[in-house]
């Protein structure tokens, strides 16, 4: 048996990748790292802390409570998105100009950029000339994103449905489309219903799709920003001030360069975690399914 040197040559093609990654992330990661256990006072004037300021931010209140929304308002955008993204797909033409139709409607919201969004739906809502504040103006309702928490929190959790569930559905229809048609002619054969079809064809074979869709609407819910940030400014109070603004008035606002790195790698940890857990419970999960033999 001839034994073949392994060529090794392949490497050059990724390393200019390798050399962009190390200077747009690697780097800026350990800058991060190195105010962490600092404390800046001036451009000569920095004193070692440890990890003081990583125990201050654990114990901060403040923090803590924009965890829990943040968090809070991550499953419920999931709980909402995902469902509703898989139902969105299902529905969807298959086939025909129809299909490409939906397709480029249902595409116009994911290219509004992040704070147009947010301006959108800051004048829809308003009373005197938003579409629907007016009209729940007019049926009685009584409702303020400035004064009222839970209408602010409403309304963000709206918004993002309407500008992200189209990427669930996207991606859950392209993984609806690579099902081969043997699945669906047996499946008819066997007189399955739509449930079954849907339980035993159709939802294994978007697992991986689901894994994707999921670990993106997490990331980007457990970062957003932008949005509510022009539409409601955090408030009322601190009602709906996440994480992300916590963090950009630490660091930009107050300057606080030492905490807000230690902040920044708390909050880099806690996305990576609970990213990875999702990712191993929802294989887990598609592991431990026996093999079924009919719908």
């Amino acid at each position: 048996m001839n034994n073949k040197i392994p060529n090794n040559r392949a490497w050059l093609l990724v390393l200019p990748m390798l050399v962009l990654v190390a200077f747009s992330a690697i780097i800026p990661l350990m800058t991060v790292v190195n105010y962490s256990v600092q404390d800046v006072l001036g451009p000569n004037a920095r004193f070692f802390t440890g990890t003081e300021w990583f125990q201050s931010m654990l114990n901060d209140d403040a923090l803590q409570a924009a965890f829990l929304r943040q968090i809070s308002f991550s499953l419920i955008i999931l709980a909402i998105q995902i469902p509703l993204g898989i139902g969105i797909a299902l529905i969807m033409p298959k086939r025909g100009w129809q299909a490409s139709a939906v397709l480029i409607l249902i595409t116009l919201p994911l290219l509004i950029p992040w704070n147009v969004v947010g301006s959108i739906w800051q004048i829809f809502t308003r009373g005197d000339i938003g579409l629907m504040g007016w009209g729940l103006r007019e049926l009685g309702i009584e409702y303020n994103i400035t004064r009222n928490a839970g209408d602010a929190w409403v309304t963000i959790i709206l918004m993002d449905v309407w500008h992200w569930t189209p990427l669930v559905a996207m991606l859950c229809y392209s993984g609806l489309r690579s099902i081969p048609e043997a699945y669906y002619q047996a499946a008819r054969i066997d007189r399955a219903s739509k449930w079954a079809v849907f339980r035993y064809i159709q939802l294994p074979k978007l697992t991986n799709v689901l894994v994707i869709a999921v670990l993106l609407r997490f990331m980007h819910s457990f970062m957003i920003y932008a949005e509510p940030f022009v539409l409601t400014g955090g408030g009322p109070g601190s009602a709906t001030t996440f994480l992300s603004q916590s963090l950009t008035t630490m660091a930009v606002g107050q300057q606080d360069l030492g905490p807000s790195a230690a902040f920044s790698l708390i909050y880099f940890l806690v996305i990576l975690l609970v990213s990875w857990v999702f990712y191993t419970t929802i294989m887990n999960m598609q592991k431990d399914k026996p093999p079924h033999g009919g719908a």
